[in-house]
């Protein structure tokens, strides 16, 4: 049996029985908080338990590696309306340790890619289109470093105001201790 069909199962049985009603919150984050949190299962639930958040307090993005990898690409669009639109006022990046996107080689990724059935030539023509693979398929050597630069890249943004205090953490993915990468409320938070 398909996933799929055990989660319609569970769905159908929790929305019959009213689980929802324990999550009722609306649009607007509570904490006036975003955070671009990495995609690891592991940040499911440890991450919201180990900063004391409970449902509808924060806006969660999340992606793999906790970063922003182009300054027009949908992860900072999210960022931009979760201020604009969702009364956010403060914006965490937290990666964390042991994280898959450390060390990420574009042809060992490719690599994968073709042992998938992606027919390589669909990869020469990504590339003569201008899409830089490369760069789009690599990971970071450092975790904390890639934090300082996600921080950069959101601070920069044209459209991201001034007074939006962006943090820079690294939480450990067993215990959940935070490690503060970057004080978004100093003055020279980049």
């Amino acid at each position: 049996m398909s996933e799929l069909n055990t989660i319609i199962q569970h769905n159908e049985q929790f929305v019959e029985q009213g689980g929802y009603a324990e999550f009722f919150t609306n649009k607007y984050p509570e904490k006036k908080l975003a955070i671009l949190s990495c995609m690891d299962t592991r940040m499911t639930k440890l991450l919201p338990a180990a900063l004391g958040l409970e449902n509808g307090d924060a806006k969660i993005i999340k992606n793999a590696g906790a970063v922003v990898s182009h300054p027009w690409g949908s992860v900072m669009r999210s960022l931009l309306v979760a201020v604009f639109e969702l009364r956010v006022e403060e914006i965490m990046v937290i990666a964390h340790y042991d994280c898959g996107m450390r060390g990420l080689s574009s042809s060992t990724f490719l690599e994968k890619a073709e042992a998938h059935g992606i027919p390589h030539d669909r990869m020469d023509t990504l590339r003569d289109a201008g899409i830089n693979l490369d760069r789009w398929l690599t990971g970071f050597d450092n975790v904390e470093d890639s934090v300082r630069d996600t921080v950069k890249t959101i601070k920069r943004h044209p459209l991201m105001p001034a007074n939006i205090p962006v943090h820079g953490l690294v939480i450990h993915p067993t215990t959940g201790k935070l490690t503060l990468v970057v004080d978004g409320n100093t003055t020279c938070a980049i």
